[in-house]
């Protein structure tokens, strides 16, 4: 237990730093699709801004969890092990929550992808950390 609880927050915090990293790298490379963002859908009151700012830790823990049940499944190096790691996450989690998504709200294709992309880029860094802190 040990184990998944250190390389959960330790995932959370890289992917906290990363994520907010890419955040400012996307506004200014594809501006054009953060202005989709200018939409009553996403605005806040703030009062919920502390749930937006644990999704690092909270994701990391539940891949965390889902590593350590089923890392025996992922064959070869870390960063194989990692890739394939992410790689299922997406299939089996991603795809159909965006799927749901957009088909249920007011969100562009675009927005959704990048969604996406964005998903399994940290379930692949996660499966990386994994594989090398909990192999």
């Amino acid at each position: 237990m040990k184990r998944v609880l250190t390389s959960g927050l330790t995932a959370g915090f890289i992917l906290s730093i990363l994520g907010y990293g890419s955040l400012f790298l996307a506004i200014k490379f594809f501006p054009s699709l953060f202005a989709s963002y200018n939409n009553p859908l996403f605005n806040s009151d703030g009062s919920r801004d502390i749930l937006f700012y644990m999704h690092a830790f909270v994701l990391s823990m539940a891949l965390a969890w889902f590593w350590e049940r089923f890392k025996g499944m992922f064959a070869g190096g870390f960063i194989i092990r990692g890739i394939e790691f992410g790689f299922v996450y997406a299939i089996v989690s991603l795809i159909p929550v965006m799927w749901i998504t957009f088909s249920a709200l007011d969100v562009t294709a675009t927005m959704v992808l990048s969604w996406l992309v964005y998903g399994l880029f940290q379930a692949i860094i996660a499966g990386v950390l994994f594989a090398k802190m909990n192999p």
